[in-house]
């Protein structure tokens, strides 16, 4: 009886012994189901957008114009460009000679910040004489932060076009595209080839 149960009790031994060296299975990892990362801090925030029915009510009621006539040149715009970050409405002077200076003044609007006054000047290049005042409203396309406005933004060659009695043409520097709306006569877009430089104060000389 005492040899059984020492050959038992070694052969238990013996299979814990194994069962404690056998390594231990364990499932491989699920990643389907986890939550995409959250975005980074240092990501820039992207501006809220105007809609097609904001802009046409703003260039109508600052132009003075029909719902119809801003209807025609907005929808043209946001064809291209889609919905813009922000807007310009002001007053500006123009005159030339042959060549001739631009000086405008206006309050930039963007969704969610408090309206901050801009001043634009630039020199230009045409083929008409004399002067003219006029009220212009400007979409502003990717546009995310108001003090990127200030810099100079070359006129685009060949974007001057009427729509409804309405002037526009279109700006940009880098990414941002500026599209200035102008009513009435003497747009002077003929006299548009050349840059306008936004600037947080007044400038005596256009350049």
């Amino acid at each position: 009886m005492d040899r059984r149960k020492l050959i038992t009790s070694s052969l238990a031994l013996v299979g814990l012994s194994a069962c404690a060296t056998q390594p231990v299975q364990r499932p491989a990892p699920d990643f389907s189901h986890q939550e995409p990362p959250p975005p980074s801090p240092g990501a820039p925030a992207q501006a809220r957008t105007y809609t097609q029915d904001e802009i046409v009510t703003g260039v109508s009621d600052f132009l003075g114009v029909t719902a119809e006539a801003a209807g025609g040149a907005i929808e043209r715009i946001f064809a291209q460009y889609g919905q813009p970050t922000g807007y310009i409405a002001g007053e500006e002077a123009s005159g030339a000679v042959t060549v001739g200076a631009r000086y405008g003044r206006g309050l930039l609007y963007m969704k969610d910040k408090e309206p901050m006054e801009v001043f634009w000047q630039g020199p230009s290049v045409g083929f008409d004489m004399g002067g003219n005042a006029s009220r212009v409203f400007t979409l502003v396309y990717n546009l995310h932060y108001p003090d990127a406005i200030f810099q100079r933004f070359p006129g685009v060659e060949g974007s001057a076009y009427f729509v409804g009695g309405l002037g526009v043409n279109y700006q940009r520097a880098s990414d941002i595209v500026l599209a200035p709306i102008r009513a009435g006569v003497g747009f002077r877009l003929g006299a548009n080839v050349g840059y306008l430089a936004y600037t947080r104060q007044r400038n005596v000389l256009p350049f």
